[in-house]
């Protein structure tokens, strides 16, 4: 799971892919996420970070985490 390195992202949430110029808006979470990623944490330290902030069950953590990975595959963000 790596945000593959020619994606931009904005401290307020928007990210684009300057491969096909495709541009989206995530929410604060979802931007901290992103970033977590871009400094190469692991899934597991994501969700120690996200549910420890956020006072979230880690379960809970885990399912969102997967299906927030999930949309970036179908729109080409994370390295393969």
């Amino acid at each position: 799971m790596k945000l593959k390195k020619n994606i931009a992202t904005s401290e307020s949430g928007l990210v684009f892919n300057p491969g096909n110029g495709d541009s989206f808006s995530v929410n604060e979470i979802g931007a901290e996420i992103i970033n977590l990623m871009k400094e190469e944490r692991s899934q597991s330290e994501i969700i120690e970070t996200i549910s420890s902030k956020y006072e979230t069950e880690k379960n809970q953590v885990e399912k969102d985490l997967e299906d927030f990975i999930t949309m970036l595959v179908s729109y080409n963000l994370l390295e393969k």
